[in-house]
């Protein structure tokens, strides 16, 4: 992504042969340009990622990324409050409004490929990439903030307008896949709006669940869990019902002593021993 320096000893060779040279990576595109001391800066060549060119000793050659590559907004796994920047991402979980309103943070990743097309390349090389210095790493970064990071954050804020917070965290799948599919088309027209038209192509949006604030998450499992609590006291509730029952066919059949004479033997708090002149013993145990 870098420009390429050339090492003086090359510097002394290409100026002795009339000639320098500009080798992008397999992964780069190129862009060379006449600047000669005595002639204006004038457009020259395009380079195919992995070619080499060779060209006059005052030329200049620019890199750029080619393929695919990627824009991560997300957060870091470590933090629950979930606003820290991931290691190694672009940027952190961007915020978003639902029509409820509730604000809440998702995280996502944006995939898209650099024009190869050289008329393209060159007006994005000279109306976004010098203004950004975007042949560095820096630059490079600076200038995805605000081509492709903007219009996203423009985009979810528009879809997610249109859709309930609950409807988009659990409840509703459907949902979830219309509002990541909302999101990809306003990122594309804003993209358009932001000047980025024809510079960025196979533009792609995949997105997480969002979170909603870390209260909110606390409060929804304080209902979940007094809705356990509630169908577990129904449960017990529904138990005693039936042993009640149990109790008054008991004492129905053998009277009130009797039932409590079964119920203690049932639960062997008293032992029965019947002789064989049948006489009955009942004898309770420690």
């Amino acid at each position: 992504m870098n420009r390429k320096l050339v090492p003086a000893g090359l510097l002394a060779a290409a100026l002795a042969t009339g000639c320098t040279v500009t080798t992008p990576e397999p992964d780069q595109i190129g862009i060379v340009y006449d600047a000669g001391p005595i002639s204006d800066t004038t457009f020259q060549n395009c380079i195919k990622p992995g070619s080499k060119d060779t060209s006059g000793p005052f030329d200049q050659g620019y890199t750029y990324p080619a393929g695919q590559r990627t824009f991560e907004f997300a957060a870091d796994p470590n933090d629950p409050e979930g606003v820290k920047v991931k290691p190694g991402a672009e940027t952190g979980p961007m915020k978003m409004l639902t029509k409820d309103p509730l604000e809440m943070l998702v995280s996502g990743v944006a995939t898209f490929s650099l024009t190869t097309d050289c008329k393209t390349l060159q007006r994005f090389h000279e109306q976004v990439g010098l203004k950004y210095k975007a042949d560095t790493e820096e630059g490079w970064a600076k200038m995805l903030s605000v081509y492709i990071g903007q219009p996203l954050d423009r985009a979810l804020d528009a879809a997610s307008k249109e859709f309930a917070w609950r409807d988009l965290t659990y409840a509703n799948p459907q949902a979830k896949q219309q509002w990541e599919t909302k999101v990809a088309e306003y990122t594309g027209q804003f993209l358009r709006e932001q000047g980025g038209e024809g510079f960025f192509g196979g533009f792609k949006v995949t997105l997480q669940q969002p979170q909603p604030p870390l209260k909110v998450r606390e409060a929804m499992a304080a209902v979940q869990q007094a809705q356990e609590e509630n169908t577990a006291q129904k449960a017990k509730n529904t138990k005693a019902a039936t042993e009640m029952e149990s109790i008054k066919a008991l004492v129905d059949v053998l009277g009130p002593q009797g039932a409590v004479m079964w119920q203690a033997i049932k639960d062997g708090r008293i032992q029965v021993i019947v002789s064989d002149g049948g006489q009955v013993n009942v004898t309770p145990k420690n």
